[in-house]
């Protein structure tokens, strides 16, 4: 297939300079003194980066300008100049979690280096790494809080707002975990915000779906008559709004994870997660207007925040919690193990390169460590659904290990449900993240074979999707959008991306018409467009969809029409730490272990056997401030 070949070529982003101007004064040979300017590849363009020698010794290196993603980026623009002249060397080590902008940097060094006409090889010597002797260092607070992203920091508002001194560790040089590197989908009901739609047939017969069942549980009884009573009132006043409720989000919830979740807890995130979106505005935090619905989430009732991915909530909680007295937060500091003192969690023994901390939490410790997709050797042993992922990439960020679930093991935690991991069927060819996804709203996608057929419901679960696309031909799809979406080139997708921007890089194809995107496709173009016109024929509700999508928008008629090359990919590790209502950690026999708390990731037994899509943010959310709140009450 030579379209794809073509189209695959394009697909890693590499790190490339060009050399800008400079000024300089040349003393003598291998003797230079002035600055100079180069530019590297970044991931949203150039990075440019000016270097001043003096006398052939490097002694500054400025980020001139860039256009790299807030937060995620920091730690790399702020640490890799430094370790530069430092060290004198351009083998330094790159940010975790930012390597692009790390390698980036590095290679405009370089350029400016090159064009300063010194000998680039002197500046290449290996660092040198001395064993500095640490300090041990001892603290307390009232909460101790272990993970600095989404959930962790949630905790940590929530633990300040209820009056508590906090202590957050981080292993990672920057905050926001693998929240911040997400697409920022949030699900919640809101009838403030859902767009006005009327329930179609297939959307009534989803409903139906959820609710025309045997309950498993008295709470699984109560929330199918409230949802059928609340369907109703819709039936019966005609309304115009979309039908949803916290209930039948929670119903969705339950059934999309076989039942397996703790419906308890499914029901406490979502009325949670409809309460939270003004808690995060009490914030700062702003939300978009728009309501649309990410792949596996089931129902349109996806919401979006105005800064790209979750830069929005993070920036929030780092700006309330750098304003709030008796707040500290240590990057690059691991937590290795709790500490325990006559059955109760007291503490967390921590390092960092310097440091070896004792820190004292004098009502509670927080886990937010979140999941274990980065761990190879937990994802082979609770491998047993899946077979074989350790081949599989993942959009998690590097220090999902699984860390505050092997320490709260130790400590008697119970662990629920750590054989479900779900896989996402987006992952960027390369490297399995997410970047290059043009996904936008399920409801109006379409998922592609390399035969240039549909092959699955693009409103199925995530984990049904998954598996369909791993039956495909090299188990790879392209998803179509239309100008439904991408209204123009500078629209964005969930990750910062411009979808002319993608076009550019070679990561997404575009044409004017389907027969001319199934040729950029490299696929059988008389097969795209029959695929397309029956879609079409099935949103005009001339035919029913033979793959039984159910929630389906508009016509995909709208030129520009654009694909994007897409694979399997691990994406979350449902299971982790038990924990009840009041987000405490469990041991085996189900009782609660004095001291410890958890929330996000890090937790099982609330999404069961299948994520829904979207549903991973407001347990950040929801969870994270019930833990941080708790933790704070704690005696």
């Amino acid at each position: 297939m030579k379209g794809m070949k073509r189209f695959a070529a394009f697909l890693c982003v590499t790190a490339i300079f060009v050399i800008a101007g400079c000024s300089a004064k040349q003393n003598s040979a291998g003797n230079i003194s002035g600055v100079f300017n180069g530019t590297g590849q970044g991931v949203h363009g150039d990075v440019k980066v000016a270097v001043t020698l003096k006398n052939g010794k490097i002694t500054d290196v400025s980020v001139v300008s860039h256009n790299e993603t807030p937060n995620i980026s920091d730690a790399a623009i702020q640490n890799i100049p430094k370790s530069i002249v430092k060290h004198q060397s351009l083998a330094v080590d790159t940010v975790s979690g930012a390597t692009v902008t790390s390698k980036a940097i590095l290679t405009a060094a370089e350029a400016a280096l090159t064009e300063s006409g010194a000998n680039v090889a002197v500046f290449k010597n290996a660092v040198k790494k001395s064993a500095a002797k640490k300090k041990a260092v001892t603290k307390k607070a009232d909460v101790v809080i272990v993970g600095a992203g989404g959930a962790g920091l949630a905790a940590a508002v929530s633990a300040k707002q209820a009056g508590a001194s906090v202590i957050v560790v981080e292993k990672m040089p920057s905050v926001g975990g693998s929240t911040i590197i997400s697409g920022g989908q949030y699900n919640a009901f809101d009838p403030g915000r859902q767009q006005k739609i009327q329930l179609r047939k297939g959307n009534l017969d989803a409903v139906n779906r959820f609710i025309n069942t045997e309950p498993a549980n008295d709470l699984h009884k109560e929330l199918i008559e409230k949802v059928k009573a609340q369907l109703k009132e819709y039936k019966d006043n005609k309304a115009t709004y979309t039908f949803d409720s916290a209930e039948f989000h929670a119903l969705q919830a339950f059934e999309g994870g076989d039942r397996v979740g703790n419906l308890e807890l499914i029901y406490q995130l979502t009325k949670g997660a409809q309460e939270s979106i003004g808690w995060l505005e009490s914030i700062g935090v702003e939300v978009q207007e728009f309501v649309g619905m990410v792949t596996g989430s089931l129902w349109p009732r996806t919401h979006q925040f105005e800064k790209p991915l979750m830069t929005g909530p993070i920036e929030a909680y780092m700006a309330y919690l750098n304003s709030a007295k008796d707040c500290e937060i240590l990057l690059s500091t691991k937590a290795d193990e709790l500490i325990i003192k006559d059955g109760k969690v007291t503490g967390v023994k921590a390092s960092s390169a310097a440091d070896d901390y004792t820190l004292f939490a004098q009502k509670g410790v927080v886990l937010a460590t979140g999941g274990f997709a980065r761990n190879s050797e937990l994802i082979a042993k609770y491998d047993i659904h899946w077979g074989g992922l350790d081949g599989l990439g993942s959009t998690n960020h590097m220090g999902a290990t699984g860390d505050g679930i092997i320490m709260a093991q130790a400590a008697g935690a119970n662990l629920v449900g750590m054989e479900w991991i779900q896989l996402l069927p987006v992952g960027n060819p390369e490297t399995g993240g997410m970047s290059g996804n043009i996904s936008i709203n399920a409801a109006n996608q379409l998922f592609i074979n390399l035969e240039g057929k549909r092959f699955i419901a693009e409103d199925e679960r995530r984990d049904n999707l998954t598996r369909a696309l791993l039956a495909q031909p090299e188990k790879k799809m392209f998803i179509l959008h239309d100008a439904h979406e991408y209204t123009s080139g500078d629209v964005k997708n969930d990750f910062n991306e411009t979808i002319d921007e993608l076009v550019a890089k070679g990561l997404v194809v575009k044409a004017d018409t389907i027969s001319g995107l199934a040729e950029k496709m490299g696929v059988n173009p008389d097969n795209l467009v029959q695929s397309v016109e029956e879609y079409n024929k099935a949103v005009d509700g001339k035919i029913k969809d033979p793959l039984n999508k159910k929630v389906m928008d508009k016509r995909f008629d709208k030129a520009p029409f654009y694909a994007g090359i897409r694979v399997p990919t691990i994406h979350h590790t449902m299971g982790g730490v038990a924990i009840d209502k009041d987000a405490r950690v469990l041991d085996t026999n189900g009782k609660a272990i004095p001291g410890l708390y958890a929330a996000g990731e890090v937790t099982g037994g609330i999404h069961g056997s299948n994520r829904l899509g979207g549903n991973a943010l407001p347990d950040t959310v929801v969870f994270g401030k019930l833990a941080g709140a708790s933790a704070a009450a704690a005696k």
